[in-house]
């Protein structure tokens, strides 16, 4: 990593540690493979086994002893977004699809899926979107009706990351309906072969991505793969997220980082008007709030990482702030990376286009930009 994890006071000698260790990982095993986008299933469950043969995926999968290592977390987001939003992205699924089962699941759940995810052999997945229930989470459709000692469940998912090569999922269902019709969510584990379980839809996006549309039709699973009590979903939903949010804006400053590197590289190398880019003012500009606006992003997302590792209850308006200019941040910064390489960033595969189609999506996924900012606003008023 550069600098700024030795100037800054966020990292114990551990962190430190970790990020050299991590680093030399992404540059033997990943930035290889890095702009291969072919067969973006067999590659993030390549990325999988490697992460887990490397020891990387202890830091994505949570236990019930030991708290997340949160500042671990956003570096390795960091460090391998910085190469491969694919390989970021196969680890944190590991981490996303799991928070749950670690903090709630009964024991013998918890041990037989999380033991798997650590080791690599079970590839998890976060299933709480459907096609009409967004970032309104308790507009969920999806049921779960309880027949004797099982549940059945009823409904679509729609993007979930890691439809058809999960080996399990993370459910998010209506167990009760209120008063006022919102629902009662609670959790389950269902196994990616569970009859009635199927993928429907692979969905295209701009960035290659293992991604779907989930249905459940009369899919049976038992009491014991609930996750937590009846009505706990909507609690756990938001604590994996009041987890995970801050380290959507590591994997965006892994980019953004990416995207600075690149264009002080052009600009250093190429010239014009008899002149290196790097010479011109409005050039030099660029590179300036480009800087600037990663070193802001960056000390928001480990100020809110630090938080959370130290235990402060609720990071709710800190996560979402790291997540919102972080996002909003790598954008800019992506984008004037591109306008600096001209002509030569539009090129199909280049490392700066790459970025750019890769980058868009960190500002809707884990609550767009626009909820952010009203959970920033809502947390402040009530502070």
């Amino acid at each position: 990593m550069d600098r700024f994890i030795e100037q800054t006071p966020f990292f114990t000698v551990e962190h430190r540690n970790l990020a050299a260790s991590v680093a030399g990982f992404v540059q033997r095993e990943v930035e290889p493979r890095a702009a291969d986008e072919r067969d973006v299933d067999a590659r993030t469950v390549e990325y999988v086994q490697l992460l887990a043969a490397a020891g990387v995926l202890d830091y994505a999968v949570a236990s019930e002893e030991t708290r997340l290592d949160v500042r671990a977390l956003c570096l390795i987001r960091e460090a391998l977004s910085y190469s491969s939003a694919l390989a970021d992205s196969a680890f944190v699924l590991q981490g996303l699809g799991t928070y749950a089962i670690s903090q709630a699941a009964p024991e013998h759940v918890r041990d037989f899926w999380l033991g798997r995810a650590r080791e690599g052999k079970a590839i998890a997945a976060f299933a709480l979107t459907e096609p009409e229930a967004g970032s309104d989470v308790a507009a969920i459709q999806t049921t779960a009706q309880r027949f004797g000692d099982d549940y059945v469940l009823n409904g679509r998912k729609r993007f979930i990351s890691n439809a058809g090569i999960a080996d399990f999922y993370t459910v998010f269902a209506r167990t009760r309906t209120r008063e006022d019709g919102r629902a009662e969510l609670s959790a389950f584990v269902v196994g990616s072969k569970r009859e009635g379980c199927s993928v429907v839809e692979r969905t295209a996006l701009i960035a290659p991505h293992p991604i779907g549309e989930l249905e459940f039709k009369d899919c049976r699973v038992h009491a014991d793969d609930m996750v937590g009590a009846e009505g706990d979903g909507f609690r756990l939903a938001m604590q994996t997220l009041d987890v995970f949010r801050s380290s959507v804006g590591a994997a965006a400053c892994g980019m953004a980082r990416r995207a600075l590197d690149e264009a002080v590289r052009y600009a250093s190398t190429r010239k014009q008007f008899g002149r290196l880019l790097g010479e011109h003012q409005l050039v030099q500009e660029k590179l300036a709030d480009m800087i600037t606006e990663l070193d802001a992003a960056r000390l928001l997302v480990y100020r809110a990482a630090y938080l959370k590792d130290a235990g402060v209850e609720r990071v709710t308006r800190e996560a979402s702030e790291a997540k919102l200019f972080a996002t909003e941040a790598a954008g800019r910064i992506i984008d004037q990376a591109m306008q600096i390489h001209g002509g030569a960033g539009l090129v199909r595969g280049s490392v700066v286009e790459r970025l750019y189609r890769d980058v868009r999506a960190l500002r809707i996924y884990e609550g767009t930009s626009e909820i952010q900012k009203l959970v920033i606003a809502s947390q402040l008023l009530k502070e």
